[in-house]
């Protein structure tokens, strides 16, 4: 097979499966008109576009630390990494807030605008560190750390902005099938984030900061998008504005930053949510960020899965989305508990699976299992359960509150499987990878049991408590 049409392959079969799930979409007529439905669909879709670049100018960084070879060994990235998510997770104490009042299309267009900063800054000091051989003071990975942390400062934006718009925009029984294509957005943003940094790393070699410069300029041109096609609310573009039907339903009140954490924050549904999905983001970094290094070090990144690991973590996890919110809406009536729970069985199954199998090539097929799983999950709660318990008015303290979570999850797995793995030697024989599984066991069956409290929970506004 030619190369270029090995390399063509695998964007058709993403855009078939994208076509596949959209064309079996199922609908939920709520009386909305063509040409409210045709304003909807441009607000999102450029929405949805910037914030798979988030993905992209926010995963390239497992690329580029593995393009500097000896520069950034398993521990630095641990660092590197855990630096930047314990950044985001604490930002909602002040972006949540920040994104209700300023307005989700204003913190988008932040986000991507200051990502793409952070990202033009590392592409500068990895240029100058590898041609010019200038070695910061305090040495490269403390600094990848720093501009990695204001990177994911920016990032932090990008769910509660794209949330707090959706939620003004659809009515809580149209948000499963939304929070699946939120899934979808997020395994687009992996793809780019993975596949296509590698390939910027692979094509040019010699220039490692490319793998950060490009997702720069992509970043640029979306922050241009979205300033021309997204707005906050129906009325923002002269269509009417509706009642969503989620927690905000019915209440007039404006409560202060304060009264809406507490609200938030003694929501015992918002709590266990937020338990669940701090081992959701312990465990999805457990498997992306993780099986590129571990293919790398034992020898089988020329696998079929490692080869296209990008792709095959957009694909099955676009599947997963999807399947999450069509169930919720149609089979649970519009109940994210049930759902999460069947997943995170999932993922657990996985997870013990993953231990068993460590050394058999099947170890990849197994993480892409769990990554079906977990991107449901994460659809479901961060992009569906938190505006639906949150209130349209409180969705970017609540999405806030619960992406924080999910991100200091994240960091503290970074930070602790980067010390637990095996180094330079030893990392090239797959057994001496066990701690990595053995990390993840028990937080899957904590966060297992976590979502069976949610099986019945449903939103209940204002009104309806009358």
């Amino acid at each position: 097979m030619p190369g270029w049409l090995s390399n063509l392959v695998p964007i058709v079969l993403l855009l078939g499966v994208i076509a596949l799930v959209l064309w079996r979409l199922p609908k939920v007529d709520l009386g909305h008109s063509q040409a409210f439905k045709r304003r909807r669909f441009w607000n999102w879709f450029p929405l949805g576009l910037t914030y798979a670049f988030l993905y992209f100018g926010r995963y390239n960084v497992n690329a580029l630390t593995s393009a500097l070879g000896s520069k950034t060994d398993n521990k630095a990235f641990g660092i590197i990494f855990a630096a930047g998510t314990l950044v985001y997770g604490v930002s909602f104490l002040i972006n949540g807030p920040l994104t209700d009042r300023l307005g989700g299309r204003f913190t988008t267009l932040l986000s991507a605008g200051g990502a793409a900063v952070a990202n033009l800054l590392m592409a500068g000091l990895v240029y100058l560190n590898v041609s010019e051989g200038l070695v910061p003071p305090g040495g490269l990975v403390l600094w990848l750390a720093i501009l990695y942390s204001l990177d994911m400062y920016f990032q932090s934006f990008g769910a509660v902005s794209i949330v707090k718009v959706n939620a003004a925009w659809f009515h809580v029984r149209e948000r499963g099938v939304q929070g699946g294509v939120f899934g979808i957005l997020i395994s687009l943003g992996i793809y780019f984030g993975y596949d296509w940094s590698r390939a910027i790393a692979k094509g040019m070699p010699a220039s490692p900061w490319m793998v950060a410069l490009i997702p720069g300029l992509v970043l640029i041109a979306a922050t241009i998008l979205s300033f021309f096609s997204v707005r906050d609310t129906p009325s923002d573009t002269g269509h009417p504005d509706f009642d969503v039907g989620d927690a905000s339903s019915g209440d007039d009140s404006k409560p202060s930053v304060v009264q809406v954490f507490v609200k938030m924050l003694t929501n015992p549904v918002i709590l266990v949510i937020v338990g669940i999905e701090f081992c959701t983001g312990f465990l999805r970094n457990g498997v992306m960020s993780w099986y590129p290094k571990f293919a790398e070090s034992v020898s089988i990144s020329d696998d079929f899965v490692s080869k296209n690991w990008g792709l095959l973590l957009c694909c099955f996890g676009i599947v997963g989305g999807m399947m999450a919110g069509v169930i919720s809406d149609k089979l649970f009536h519009s109940r994210r508990g049930p759902v999460a729970s069947v997943l995170y069985a999932g993922i657990t199954l996985g997870a013990f699976a993953m231990y068993a199998l460590l050394d058999s090539p099947l170890v990849g097929w197994v993480l892409v299992f769990m990554a079906l799983n977990y991107v449901g999950v994460h659809g479901m709660l961060s992009g569906t359960a938190s505006a639906d318990f949150g209130g349209r008015k409180n969705t970017g303290v609540a999405v806030g509150i619960i992406d924080g979570f999910v991100y200091l999850g994240t960091g503290l797995q970074s930070l602790l499987v980067g010390f637990l793995l095996p180094q330079g030697e030893a990392a090239k024989t797959a057994s001496n990878w066990i701690n990595w599984p053995l990390a993840m066991v028990p937080v899957a069956i904590i966060g297992l049991i976590m979502c069976t409290r949610v099986w019945n929970a449903q939103p209940r506004g204002a009104a309806a408590a009358h």
